[in-house]
């Protein structure tokens, strides 16, 4: 893929978090096809952020990775800063960073649920706080948070996760309620069982049986295209929604 700096989101600045691998990446990569600028975010895997944003200014875009804990407040502001003085100003933000690992409740620490908790929400709380005053200054925004298809259907030994989860609905849509007259759209992309690389402690992907109708794995890149769509300006009458991308395996909202 050759990204175009003439595409329908030339001029804008994109901050993915967690956008190392899986679905991070992907919508790191279709932003800067786009002709977005992107800053790479990881915690701590310098190498593969590298790769990533290598990757995008190889097919000709623009991005660099940049090392970042979205709980430490001061690193969030720190990224932001170093987004502003590249490319001048933060356009987009993907709030993708989680933590998916695996603990019966009767054996969950009290550091292991407030970690879960603290990526998603104190990530997104940091994140969207540093960035938002960027977007109202351009008079143009767009918030996109991800959420997952487990809290909407319960998952044994995810406890933490599905709060986390749940908790970044309520975020999205009260944002999206106090800067919708500022042509802000803040929305949550929920994903399905999707084929990511993923740590020992998230556990295996689930048996065929549980998958969606579809019979499938959703792959990266297909959560990633809802995400773009909603960073495009004619999703701009879309906000405080929940985008279900699970081939089927959840109807609600």
């Amino acid at each position: 893929m050759t990204d175009d700096p003439s595409g329908s989101l030339a001029g804008k600045v994109a901050i993915v978090t967690g956008s190392a691998r899986n679905i991070g990446r992907e919508t790191a990569k279709v932003l800067a096809a786009d002709g977005a600028s992107v800053v790479i975010n990881a915690v701590q895997d310098k190498d593969a952020a590298d790769a990533v944003a290598a990757e995008i200014n190889d097919a000709g875009g623009k991005a660099f990775a940049h090392l970042c804990d979205v709980t430490d407040r001061k690193a969030v502001d720190g990224m932001v800063e170093a987004a502003v003085d590249a490319f001048g100003g933060v356009d987009i933000l993907i709030c993708n960073a989680s933590s998916r690992g695996q603990k019966a409740f009767t054996e969950m620490t009290h550091e292991e649920w407030r970690r879960v908790i603290d990526i998603s929400l104190d990530g997104a709380f940091f994140l969207s706080q540093a960035c938002i005053l960027h977007m109202i200054e351009k008079g143009w925004g767009r918030i996109v948070t991800l959420g997952g298809v487990a809290w909407h259907v319960g998952a044994a030994g995810r406890v933490h996760n599905l709060v986390a989860k749940s908790g970044l609905v309520g975020f999205t849509r009260g944002l999206a309620a106090e800067f919708a007259d500022r042509n802000i759209t803040v929305n949550c992309v929920s994903p399905g069982h999707t084929d990511t690389v993923r740590p020992a402690s998230a556990g295996t992907h689930p048996p065929t049986m549980a998958l969606a109708p579809v019979g499938r794995l959703g792959q990266p890149g297909e959560i990633a295209s809802m995400v773009r769509y909603l960073c495009q300006t004619e999703a701009a009458f879309i906000t405080g929604q929940v985008m279900h991308v699970n081939g089927g395996l959840y109807y609600g909202t």
